[in-house]
């Protein structure tokens, strides 16, 4: 780029020439033997945290599928109001109209764009950090082309640690200082240079800046914990995590299935990278060398009797849906406008809307209907009769782009990761968290930590249940914010299978139920043989079906799963084998958890996500969590960017504090040095006393200030000084008596005067010593 005649009126000239752009559970946690039939089935979620192997996946199809029933594509996600991609607000924040720059800075400022940086403005967390000195103008464009150019230099390659001099080498000098506040922001807020690429894990062993800070407490090692104990390392904090499990994860478990020859892992809880644009995720599989695989969206649905959909049908369903879910958006824009904090459940709403316009009243379009609710279910884990129809889906704008995909060998491959060399103590479950303006204290297994400030991941679950004491109690607040936000369910049936007779084409495949109140039952299946290492095959449960299944014995549920299997295939001629292993997930007895994710509920809003995620006791104890993250809730990636978010919080608390203290170190050794200037000349002295009397009288009844000095070899300086007020009369009295420790004994005892240092100076010594100071010679 030639540079600019005027460089205050062209954003596209802050990169240099030689600018180099990037290419486009089990209730107690503890082992339960299986039920043994034939399979082995189990409920448990924990009874091995066996490393997954790292094989190739292996697909063994000795009978394969015959060709299905037409395909339809149904994207596994909460987006429905087709109005949302017309939205005004929302095409501004998503669509910028960036023709007139250069295709490089086209191409870095939709890489910022789809990390959740907004077009051509600035983040709240820029604005505190006074990444600009003016909000607005064009420093703040030039700053925002230096960001996205920072930012995309380093999701260009991974796989290295961007250091400030790299980014300095193609942005022009007289940019410098903006390179240094964009710089120092993405790293602290971990936009750049995080995950686990090994020139990256090395950096973070050790302080970026050289400067050791607080002790941190964090409660629990799932993502957000794990993720946030990484960046306060790497920050100087000293960390110490408290994890009631075995094994780190919380929520994501890959569970090692194996038997008669096969084997494969299991996401027994998240599982599926829901948009790969941006998603910090998605740059550790690229760091660690994992495939993706995306998510094909073919998915074809089954009748009760085993046939397939009729394909007019399914279509002509699948379009009222949508149509109902537009109506339901218009009639809350109206009365969000209308009536203020007005919510119904939004499946009231669309059960109204239903019924008048007399969609789905056939017994196959019914049945059809209610497995799209029962996918809303599923994406929200929460009944529709519980959800908020005015905010339900009020974190679509922000959603990641891009495909949604697994990872080959399961999710924990992150998990272990990131927790190497991590101070971890497990079977710590903490009972307690107290805090106060000296720091913390977390009670856990009979322990107390102590620490500066805490940081608390625990799920929304845990908190709704009240299983931590928090001393003192979480402010109101907050309190309302856990009893409003909904923590829902979905549970999962993993099945191994000894070989794929489902085919390899598809990855996912659906099944209607008669039963309204069972259509989340098995609704849905998973194929995991691309990528979990064998022919393993997830049957999920949503809705009200995932309630009642904790209540079922899982050999009851994997009959019926199978069942349904042999439904669908054996009219084909296919035979569905006997799982060689089973497992069934309890996920809402769990009590690390108690359920899966949050959801807007009705008369909550995403506000509340927010409170969720305020710090307590003036910057003591921190939340993170999936709970915490208002723009992307219920999601992994939304756990990952909250323990970024409070490690970046927390770097700021710990600096404000480290400048109060600096500034009452500066006035404490300031008023030291005025009272050594004072006595340099006192009115009287005597053995280690010295006395400064009144200027302002000659009554022997007035105020005398007095020093004594202390010298000794155990102290830390020279001497140490204590300081008393007394009258004049007393402190002649002292002169005349022999000896330091007599005069002593009468201060305390015949005088009942207590000794203190500088810091403890009352009001009435603070007013002398002005007076003494006003009336000594400058």
């Amino acid at each position: 780029m030639e540079p600019p005649q005027d460089t205050s009126e062209n954003p596209n000239d802050v990169l240099s020439d030689d600018d180099s752009s990037p290419e486009n559970t089990n209730p107690d946690d503890q082992e339960i033997p299986s039920t043994t039939l034939d399979p082995p089935i189990s409920d448990t979620q924990d009874e091995s945290s066996d490393p997954v192997p790292d094989e190739q996946p292996q697909n063994t199809n000795s009978n394969p599928a015959e060709p299905g029933p037409p395909a339809r594509k149904r994207r596994r996600r909460k987006r429905f109001f087709t109005e949302l991609i017309a939205n005004p607000s929302f095409s501004k924040n998503r669509r910028p109209r960036i023709s007139g720059l250069a295709r490089e800075m086209d191409t870095e400022a939709l890489i910022a764009i789809s990390v959740g940086f907004p077009v051509d403005s600035l983040t709240e967390e820029e604005i505190e950090a006074n990444v600009v000195s003016r909000i607005g103008g064009q420093e703040q464009a030039n700053y925002i082309v230096v960001r996205n150019h920072i930012l995309a230099r380093w999701r260009s390659n991974v796989s290295v640690w961007l250091t400030l001099e790299h980014a300095l080498e193609s942005i022009r000098a007289e940019h410098k200082n903006l390179v240094n506040a964009a710089y120092n922001f993405l790293l602290e807020h971990g936009y750049i240079n995080f995950g686990l690429a090994p020139a990256v894990k090395e950096a973070k062993l050790k302080s970026f800046d050289g400067v050791e800070r607080a002790n941190v407490v964090i409660v629990r090692a799932g993502l957000s914990g794990l993720v946030a104990a990484r960046q306060l390392v790497s920050m100087g904090f000293k960390v110490v995590i408290l994890e009631g499990r075995t094994r780190p994860g919380g929520r994501v478990k890959t569970r090692k299935m194996k038997g008669d020859g096969v084997v494969a892992a299991a996401d027994l809880g998240g599982s599926v990278l829901t948009g790969i644009n941006g998603n910090p995720l998605g740059v550790l599989a690229r760091q660690m060398g994992l495939p993706l695989h995306k998510v094909r969206d073919i998915c074809p649905l089954y009748l009760p009797d085993g046939k397939a959909v009729d394909a007019d049908v399914d279509s002509r369903i699948e379009v009222s849906f949508n149509k109902l879910l537009d109506r339901v958006c218009k009639l809350r824009h109206s009365m969000i406008e209308e009536v203020k904090s007005v919510d119904v459940p939004l499946g009231t709403a669309l059960e109204a809307f239903r019924s008048v316009y007399k969609v789905a009243e056939d017994s196959q379009e019914s049945m059809l209907l209610n497995w799209h609710l029962a996918n809303l279910e599923y994406a929200n884990a929460s009944l529709m009769a519980n959800l908020s129809m005015a905010y339900w889906d009020q974190d679509d704008p922000y959603e990641m782009g891009g495909d949604h995909c697994f990872i080959p060998g399961g999710n924990e491959r992150f998990v272990r990761a990131l927790a190497e060399d991590l101070p971890i103590f497990y079977g710590r479950t903490v009972q307690s968290i107290r805090y106060g303006i000296d720091g913390v204290r977390v009670y856990a297994g009979g322990q107390e930590f102590c620490g500066d400030m805490a940081l608390c991941t625990v799920p929304l679950g845990v908190l709704k249940k009240g299983s931590i004491e928090f001393v003192p109690e979480l402010p109101q607040r907050k309190k309302d914010a856990i009893q409003r936000l909904g923590f829902g369910l979905l549970n999962k049936v993993a099945m191994l299978f000894p070989y794929n007779f489902w085919g390899g084409e598809i990855d996912t495949f659906g099944h209607l139920t008669e039963d309204p109140s069972m259509r989340g039952e098995f609704f849905l299946f998973y194929s995991y043989s691309s990528v979990s290492g064998g022919p393993l095959l997830v049957a999920l449960v949503a809705g009200d079906a995932a309630i009642k299944f904790e209540l079922m014995s899982p050999v009851e549920s994997v009959k019926r799963v199978l069942n349904i299997l042999r439904g669908i295939f054996h009219p084909k001629g296919i035979v569905v084998p006997d799982p060689v292993q089973a497992v069934c997930t309890r996920w809402g007895k769990d009590r690390f958890t108690y359920g899966s994710y949050s959801h807007v509920a009705v008369g909550s809003s995403g506000d509340d996500y927010d409170i969720l995620a305020e710090s307590v006791g003036d910057g003591r104890v921190f939340f993170a969590g999936e709970a915490t993250n208002k723009q992307y809730p219920a999601t992994m990636h939304g756990a990952f960017l909250s323990g970024m978010r409070e490690a970046a919080n927390m770097l700021r608390v710990a600096r404000r504090r480290s400048l109060i203290l600096s500034d009452k170190v500066n006035n404490d050794l300031e008023k030291c040095d005025t009272l050594n200037k004072l006595f340099e000349n006192p009115d009287l002295t005597f053995g280690s006393f010295s006395a400064l009397f009144d200027p302002h009288s000659n009554d022997v009844g007035s105020h005398a200030f007095i020093r004594v000095k202390f010298h000794g070899d155990k102290l830390n300086s020279s001497h140490l000084c204590l300081y008393g007020l007394i009258t004049k009369k007393q402190a002649i009295q002292l002169s005349e008596m022999n000896g330091d420790g007599n005069r002593m004994n009468s201060l305390h005892r015949d005088f009942g005067v207590k000794l203190v240092g500088g810091k403890g100076l009352s009001n009435v010594a603070e007013l002398l010593i002005s007076r003494i100071k006003a009336a000594k010679p400058t």
